[in-house]
């Protein structure tokens, strides 16, 4: 079953736009840290350029990349928050892990994409889910 998601052709473009969603997450984290990071102290400046760059990442997911037909928005921006805090426990799991073996910026690295795997179907098959239309001639079960 998990070869027929991610084989399908709609689960593959909300790939690869959550991936365009990542980049552009981390192009307004980078981008908000430099401009203000003289202005209001660089610990501030971190803070400041994650809630940014995360509320650009939600913004951008729930309606575009990973464009939902779920009502219950309050719900879904709780799950969404739970998502992050996810990621941020995976990757620093990872770069503690690969910190051990290789240099400062490699870790980091490497510590992205474990998170973002686990990031992505969390999102795209729970919390941004869309509904798949049934097959032609098929019938549908009430439950």
């Amino acid at each position: 079953m998990l070869k027929r998601l991610l084989l399908d052709r709609q689960t593959q473009v909300r790939f690869i736009k959550f991936f365009v969603v990542g980049g552009t997450g981390y192009g307004v984290n980078v981008l908000s840290f430099t401009l203000i990071k003289g202005l209001i102290g660089p610990n501030t400046a971190f803070t400041a350029a994650f809630i940014l760059s995360t509320t650009a990442h939600y913004c951008l997911n729930r309606f575009w990349a990973l464009k939902s037909t779920r009502s219950d928005t309050g719900r879904q921006f709780l799950e969404y928050l739970g998502t992050v805090v996810i990621s941020y426990i995976i990757s620093l799991v990872a770069f503690t892990l690969f910190r051990t073996f290789l240099s400062l910026g490699i870790a980091q690295a490497f510590s992205i994409p474990p998170s973002t795997v686990v990031v992505f179907f969390i999102l795209n098959f729970w919390v941004f889910r869309h509904q798949r239309h049934p097959e032609p001639n098929t019938p549908i079960s009430k439950v």
